[in-house]
């Protein structure tokens, strides 16, 4: 089924079903022992800070299970660690990690397309240059933060190209490692070496199965037909955190509650959406509004949850509505809270 092409109510229920199976599969006794496995072998925790665009989906383009990579979302990759908000889940995500004894591999992640500049990234106006540098700044955020010696929190500044969903990393002194111009992985545990001769011997060893595993990937993408993917094709704004369930690339633009000025995003997420029905590649019979917010006990926390879920979707809404009122016209709304430890997504009345 091509669900691009399918009318709103379809998607919907695919979208729904599509939650359900995977809170299905995520608490399976076998997906359970898997990551498991691969945290006792790969104890590095890895998070990435990256654009709400639904290309980007670094869990998928590296072949890592999901519930591993701990992503936060923005606009164009933008973040800010003065923002008062994103430096508390920050800290609320690292310390615990400290505590455990492990690692932390802190990925600021920008995007472009080698095949047109105007598939790059909207959030940074298509200009690569100024989204790479603005990673560079998170980096030295993360770093004033977290210690310049890097031995517990590494900041790696990782480039994704979305034609062939291929990361390119940068380190010492200008070199890069692009995984699109690999053939083989056997000389990158050497390469990695001088390439980040201050990343613990750890973190480079947990940072070769996302490099494999991406290496796999483009090798597969470019076997099939990527016109589908390639262009921006997403039918649905999703407003909070816990979307790591929504693996399949393209469909979502995906925010996080960090930003001061949390209208800005929506605003332009709207306007991607807008485009998208505009161009054909969407149907322009409506657009689905998501808002889910994560919880971890039931009682106190999950009522937070709710009332914080209830306001983001209140919140985009309105902003939508004052922009875009003809788009707002065709918007569904559905606000949710998700249960962390079952991934179980529960729609709110």
């Amino acid at each position: 089924m091509d669900l691009y092409a399918q009318p709103i109510a379809t998607r919907l229920t695919w979208l729904f079903d599509h939650a359900q199976n995977h809170a299905a599969s995520f608490g399976s006794s076998e997906t359970w022992l898997a990551r498991k496995r691969y945290l006792a072998e790969h104890p590095t925790a890895l998070a990435v800070l990256k654009c709400m665009d639904g290309r980007v989906n670094i869990p998928v383009a590296t072949e890592t299970p999901m519930g591993i990579i701990q992503p936060f979302r923005n606009l164009g990759g933008r973040f800010d660690l003065g923002w008062p908000h994103l430096g508390e889940v920050l800290f609320d995500y690292v310390m615990p990690r400290v505590r455990e004894g492990r690692r932390v591999l802190m990925m600021s992640n920008y995007h472009f397309s080698k095949g047109d500049p105007h598939r790059g990234c909207a959030g940074f106006n298509y200009d690569t240059e100024a989204a790479r540098e603005h990673t560079f700044a998170i980096r030295r955020q993360i770093e004033q933060v977290y210690g310049a010696g890097h031995q517990t929190v590494y900041p790696l500044v990782c480039g994704f190209e979305t034609d062939e969903d291929a990361l390119i990393l940068h380190g010492a002194n200008g070199a890069t490692l692009n995984v699109a111009e690999l053939t083989t992985t056997d000389m990158v545990p050497a390469y990695l070496s001088s390439l980040f001769p201050d990343m613990p011997e750890q973190i480079r060893a947990d940072l070769l199965p996302l490099i494999q595993g991406n290496l796999r990937h483009v090798t597969q993408v470019r076997q099939t037909n990527r016109e589908i993917n390639i262009e921006h094709r997403e039918w649905m704004i999703c407003l909070g955190s816990g979307f790591d369930w929504l693996h399949t690339p393209n469909q979502a633009l995906i925010i996080g509650p960090y930003s001061p000025d949390l209208a800005d995003p929506v605003r332009k997420a709207a306007g991607i959406l807008q485009s998208n029905m505009a161009a054909g590649r969407v149907p322009d019979d409506g657009f689905l509004l998501l808002a889910s917010v994560p919880y971890h006990e039931t009682g106190v926390d999950r009522a937070r949850a709710e009332i914080k879920s209830r306001f983001l979707s209140d919140f985009a809404a309105a902003a939508i509505t004052r922009e875009f009122p003809q788009l707002a016209e065709k918007m569904h709304r559905r606000t949710a809270v998700l249960s962390w430890e079952s991934r179980k997504l529960e729609l709110l009345g």
